[in-house]
């Protein structure tokens, strides 16, 4: 359902999901997923509730603005890789800060910004992202 290109239609997914949850009608699983990411962001409420407005919105950090597409897809990431024990050593890494934290949802947030500069560094290099990286990183949180 997510795996496309065209990111009109990657963003419909977001505004359709939110919109079936708020209107109790059928859901997917990753309509569900979704949806229930949007409700753990108030901030993003207004947001989605106003597709037709937001459906092509720019962000830009420089204007301090943060992209909801972007952090709810992080956390779609995340729970990804932990469902798929990829990389490995995740799991256990992610457990052990929900446990300092006594959060979840803070959790993911920290573990965010190292998927993030991850990314962001694979991309600056042009070379695949570095799992060895990742997991050194998220382990400076603990």
């Amino acid at each position: 359902m997510l795996f496309g290109q065209d990111r009109n239609q990657l963003r419909q997914v977001y505004f359709q999901s939110w919109h079936k949850f708020k209107n109790k009608l059928p859901i997917e699983p990753m309509e569900s997923l979704i949806a229930n990411l949007i409700q753990q962001h108030p901030e993003y409420h207004d947001f989605f509730n106003q597709s037709e407005d937001n459906q092509n919105k720019d962000f830009s950090p420089e204007m301090g603005q943060s992209n909801p597409f972007l952090h709810l897809g992080m956390h779609i990431s995340i729970q990804e890789q932990l469902g798929t024990q990829r990389p490995p050593e995740l799991a256990t890494l992610y457990h052990s800060l929900c446990t300092k934290l006594g959060d979840n949802h803070e959790a993911e947030h920290q573990i965010m910004d190292c998927l993030g500069e991850m990314l962001w560094t694979a991309q600056r290099n042009n070379q695949p992202p570095n799992e060895t990286t990742y997991i050194e990183c998220i382990k400076k949180l603990l």
